[in-house]
Parts: C-alpha cells; structure tokens; sequence
C-alpha cells in the first residue's frame, strides 16, 4: 500500500494495485459520517469499435450498449443489486459518460458490506433474451423524454455541429432504433472485454480504515476467477483531426416559449495524457474563468445589456480523445448573443491582458471552490479520471492549479480557441401554421 501525504491540507491518499491489475485508492476522512465509494470502468459510449476478447475480428456495437450495460448490471437471476444496498443502508447509482460507466454507494455504516456488494454485482453479469427484451422497453421510454428535454437537445445539437462524424455526436443512451439491435450475446462480448479488473478503478473517501479497507477489496478479488489481463483494442479515431468538418451553424424548432443559443468550441490541438493533460484542462477553465465569470466585466456588460440572465453557463469537457467548451443562454438576443461570444473568444489575448488586474482573485475564486470540494465524498471521488490524467486527484489538480501563472493562459488561450473549431447552434420556438 502506497502513502500520498498532502501536509498543507493534512490530507492521505493510499492506493495498491492489486494482482488482478484493480487499483484502490482510498482517502480517510476521520470525522466523516458518510463513506462514499466509485467503481468505475473504463469504457463509453464512445467506444463501440473494438476487438473482443477471444477474437481477432473487429466489430462495431450498437450505440448505447455502454448505457445499457450499466443499467443491466444492477439486475441478477434472482435479486436486484438495488435491494441488496437498500438492505445495508446504502444508497446506490450509476452513471455512464461518453469514456467511462461508473458504479457507487454511500452509505454511513456497513461499509465492507457495501463494497462486497459493489464489486459482486459489477463483476458478476447476467444478461437473458427475456430481460435485455424488457430493458429496451424502459431505455426507450428515457430517450424519448430526453427528446423532448430543450436544453439535452441543445446540447447534442451542438455536438452533432462540432463532431458530426464522430460518436461523441450521438446520445449516450443511443436511439430506440439502435437499442433494438442489441442482444444479450452483444452484452456478454462487450462485458468481457471491457470490464476486466485492470481496466477499472476503485475510489473510496470517508470514515474508514484504509488497510482495512484495501485488505476487504483484495478479500473479495481474491475468491473470484478472473481471465489472463488483454488490454481492450479499441478502434477510436476522429474522422477529421484538424476539424475541417465542424458544421458552423444549426437551427432547431421546439416547443419552446424563448430561443436557446449555445456557442461550442472544439480543441483541434493533441494534449499529452498524464499531468500535463490536467494542466491543459485547469488552464482552459481559468481562462474561461478569466473570459466569463460573474464579476468580470463582459459578463456585467453582457447581462446589463439583455444578452444574457441567469440561465447563462459555461463549461469545458476534456476526455479521452476529445475536449470541447460550450455556452449557452434563453435570450431574445440569439444572433447578438454569438457574435458577442465570439468576440470575446477571438480576442482572449487582450482579454487576458486587460483582465490581468483581477488574474490573482479569480484564480484564488477557483482554488476556493476547488479546496471547498475536499468536505464533498462525492465530489472527490467523482473527480478522479483516472488514466487520463495518469491517476491525479482532486488534491492534485489543487497544487496544479496553483502553479498556473497568467502568461500561461495566453499560449493555451492560442491552442485550444481556434476559429475553425466553433460554432453555433439554436433552439427556436416552432413557427404556428
């Protein structure tokens, strides 16, 4: 077992990875009553042309399998992983983003109990004709209400504008078209070749032990069969690197009372995995930070001026193989609303400068929520990216963000805000007959 000591903030993080290649990592938090705990495969929606496992042939899966799986995986031949938490006390969830599906509990007691049941029911598949049948019934019914849902729509709107020939593009839980043609056997083929101990990571933050609790992880492995270790062949590409086929603009009519607007931003640039990926990433957040928050002037200007109110937001995603900002607002003012992004975006390297005064305090504005994270189980937990930031965590992004300096947002400013890589997409009141 590892020891990472952070004095300043008199925090430890220990991890192991054990035989069966499953890293652990845990992060004691003595006077915590709430133990929260993340299992997490790496494996997305994205990542639907592989080589299977016991296969030389490569195939392409339907899209969604990755949504479906995690919902499958809580369901047994004779119980549901749901009770057994409820059981215990816990509360249980899952989620599945375009990269990775991950698995969690909380829960303020039977806390080995849990983790037994964690690891159990996501290592233990169990998928027949008749249930895969059913599910279909229910996935379809959520992607049908998220069709519905203006601001989902807004979102893979923008998506489909920025990687319209790439995976990312498509809904995460897949179309009801596409659902149907899975199968259990597709299950099973994707189970096997995803969800191998070596190709997770278990992170664990509360009142706990870490020894004891690292020695319970290895208890449970340890009764359990697992094939030899094959890194999954994953057949992930972007159809276009320089972002020659970014669609600049889109519209879509729904029923909505006001329009909708976001303004996307695709990196066109390669960014190095490990460290100076997560540098990259907290560069482009200040940067944003620096651009767009609530004290600075263009927000001021933008709100004071009707082109934004308080539904206005702004976030960046960086995963594995892609990374992209967006914007977006319910304004009367659609078309001023993207010049004006834009304007702002185009002219970062005197944004910056202009707003050197106020660098200091709103780097501090970011520490400050980022340190507040550390009272949140969740939040830590769910922070850790496991190998695309080459193991990095929440305490680390912290002292990263910390060396971050203001001439080092006008060189990412340069990589990532390219003109190619942005467009703009809307949402519009349906015109009546």
């Amino acid at each position: 077992m590892n020891e990472h000591s952070y004095s300043k903030y008199d925090e430890t993080i220990y991890d192991e990875t054990l035989e069966n290649g499953l890293v652990v990592q845990v992060l004691p938090k003595k006077y915590f009553h709430k133990t929260y705990a993340i299992l997490t495969v790496d494996y997305g929606s994205i990542d639907q042309t592989f080589v299977p496992t016991g296969s030389d042939e490569v195939v392409t899966v339907p899209d969604g399998v990755a949504h479906f799986l995690e919902h499958k995986m809580f369901e047994k031949i004779d119980h549901d992983a749901f009770d057994l938490f409820g059981e215990l006390g816990a509360d249980s969830n899952a989620f599945t983003s375009f990269t990775q599906t991950s698995y969690l509990f909380s829960t303020t007691e039977h806390i080995h109990e849990s983790l037994d049941v964690l690891l159990d029911f996501v290592q233990q598949p169990y998928f027949s004709s008749q249930t895969v049948q059913k599910e279909k019934g229910i996935i379809g019914q959520e992607i049908k209400m998220y069709d519905d849902d203006p601001n989902w729509r807004l979102y893979f709107g923008m998506l489909g504008n920025l990687y319209p020939h790439d995976p990312m593009h498509v809904d995460i839980a897949g179309s009801v078209e596409s659902i149907d043609k899975i199968s259990s056997e597709t299950l099973y083929s994707t189970y096997d070749t995803f969800y191998q101990p070596h190709n997770m990571n278990l992170f664990i933050v509360g009142n706990v032990d870490p020894a004891e609790a690292i020695e319970c992880v290895k208890d449970n492995q340890s009764k359990k069969h697992f094939d030899e270790p094959s890194n999954p062949e994953v057949r992930f590409e972007l159809n276009d690197p320089s972002g020659k086929d970014v669609i600049p603009f889109r519209t879509l009519e729904m029923d909505v009372t006001r329009p909708k607007v976001m303004v996307g931003v695709r990196g066109l640039e390669q960014i190095a995995a490990g460290e100076a990926g997560l540098r990259y990433r907290l560069g482009v957040e200040l940067l944003l930070d620096i651009l767009f928050d609530d004290t600075v002037d263009n927000y001021l200007r933008l709100y004071n001026n009707e082109i934004i109110d308080d539904s206005f937001s702004y976030n960046f995603e960086m995963q594995r193989g892609f990374h992209f900002a967006y914007f977006s607002s319910d304004t009367d003012h659609i078309e001023r609303f993207a010049d004006e992004i834009i304007g702002i975006l185009e002219s970062a390297h005197q944004q910056i400068e202009a707003a050197a005064s106020q660098f200091d305090n709103i780097k501090r504005a970011m520490l400050g929520r980022m340190i507040a994270l550390l009272d949140s189980p969740e939040a830590i937990a769910n922070r850790y990216a496991g190998k695309l930031f080459g193991g990095t965590n929440l305490l680390d992004e912290i002292t990263v963000l910390e060396s971050i300096k203001i001439d080092d947002l006008y060189v990412i400013a340069k990589e990532f805000i390219q003109s190619q890589g942005i467009s703009v997409y809307q949402v519009v009141p349906r015109h009546s007959n």
